[in-house]
């Protein structure tokens, strides 16, 4: 691949390394990055010397754990059919790798190494994967051409092409697509993506699958035992669950609910319960004379006809949406909306804020008819006043939102078996 800009790219980026690695002390998030990856070689070495690997190699890698997400259920139809298949995992962000790093299904979890030409060598050297299976984005073009060059299949799933990408940018787009032809499939959530792949960027290997979180979040929703001790709390009642909250969405969302004559149980989720945010919360409760009981501390005495239930644990989103009547999705106030997937699956209509474009999924839902977007508080107090007194607009919205989800599951399918076809050849041909 001798594109210009690949070429730019390759010989600059040490430099750029170098002097980030400089002023990393200067910058947290910097600091982190280069700290995470020191020895990690030396780790994926022992981790792979420890344990027999099968002769068919997958490497999965995602930027985050939203990306990762995307490949769980593939992983799981693989492991079902071929439990001696390997998996290796990589994460470019710390967020991604700290959630994730205990994943049973893979040999390893490790941190994308920075993406020099000496670093991809040792990477694939170790690896030796037979496929690399990547999420969404996040393309590092000297990973990927090592990769290439060892004769690894290239496969990138749930692949979008949103307006505004520097995808599109004049400068960029050769680069881009020198990269996009280094993959042998290329399975795209929507036909509107496809056609962006073979008609701009020239791929003709580029298929609609969808997207697999759909499969992953129906598959998830099945079991909703970790709020057993919660159901009985709120059967028969009207409830509201408001996962990921920030505190703008908190802004409006506790003033609307307070001034609501009938208001549904609340259940509060803030998308961080550190220390720091969950004092803030608490006093912001108790300056708005608001009754509350964080989940760390229920007992059979909780009413929640008088006390918002406050989530301080992480682990179980998506399973409380099952005890609700309607949703709001936190981030539609900040960079962007949060996972409108969990509770659509579970057929109750969902309201979120103003920023939702960089979610195709919080797009289709709003189309739909399955979510509503909110303004301002005004605009979030009627809804809310509207979906807790009209039970039939409510299950109406409520379907709406449930069906956007069934109707686009299977992207699981099309693309493990795809890695089933190609691990057969391979095995044989081997």
């Amino acid at each position: 691949m001798n594109n210009f800009a690949v070429v730019l790219y390759t010989i600059f980026l040490p430099v750029f390394l170098g002097i980030t690695r400089l002023f990393s002390p200067l910058h947290p998030k910097l600091k982190t990055f280069f700290r995470v990856r020191k020895g990690v070689f030396e780790e994926l070495k022992q981790k792979i010397d420890t344990p027999p690997f099968s002769s068919f190699r997958v490497w999965v890698h995602a930027a985050s754990v939203g990306e990762f997400e995307q490949a769980r259920p593939i992983i799981a139809a693989l492991k079902a059919s071929h439990p001696e298949i390997t998996f290796f995992v990589s994460f470019l962000s710390d967020s991604g790798y700290n959630a994730r790093k205990n994943f049973p299904d893979a040999a390893a979890v490790f941190y994308l190494p920075t993406d020099t030409r000496g670093n991809a060598r040792k990477l694939i050297s170790l690896l030796k994967p037979d496929m690399l299976l990547l999420m969404r984005y996040d393309f590092w073009p000297n990973h990927l051409v090592e990769a290439k060059k060892r004769g690894t299949k290239l496969i990138l799933a749930a692949a979008v092409l949103q307006k505004n990408a520097s995808y599109f940018n004049p400068l960029l787009k050769g680069f881009y697509q020198s990269l996009f032809h280094l993959f042998d499939n290329i399975y795209t959530v929507s036909s509107k993506d496809t056609v962006a792949f073979r008609q701009i960027f020239r791929c003709e290997r580029a298929e609609t699958a969808g997207d697999p979180r759909f499969d992953q979040v129906l598959l998830r929703s099945s079991d909703t035992s970790k709020v057993d001790h919660l159901k009985p709390f709120y059967k028969n009642r009207t409830v509201l669950v408001a996962g990921s909250v920030w505190d703008r969405d908190e802004m409006l969302l506790l003033p609307a609910w307070s001034e609501l004559e009938e208001r549904p149980s609340l259940v509060l989720v803030p998308h961080q319960v550190n220390p720091e945010n969950m004092a803030r919360l608490y006093q912001e409760l108790h300056n708005r004379s608001l009754a509350y009981l964080p989940v760390s501390a229920l007992n059979d005495n909780f009413n929640p006809e008088q006390e918002i239930l406050v989530i301080d644990q992480t682990g179980y989103l998506l399973e409380l949406y099952s005890i609700a009547s309607f949703a709001y999705v936190g981030g539609g106030f900040g960079v962007n909306v949060h996972n409108t997937l969990e509770p659509a699956v579970y057929n109750i209509p969902v309201l979120f804020g103003p920023r939702y474009h960089n979610s195709p999924e919080a797009e289709g839902l709003v189309a739909a008819g399955g979510a509503t977007v909110i303004h301002d508080q005004r605009e979030l107090a009627t809804e809310l006043k509207r979906l807790t007194g009209n039970t039939a607009q409510r299950v109406e919205r409520g379907r709406a939102a449930s069906a956007f989800v069934q109707e686009r599951t299977g992207a699981t399918a099309i693309i493990a078996e795809s890695i089933e076809r190609y691990s057969a050849r391979r095995l044989t041909d081997g």
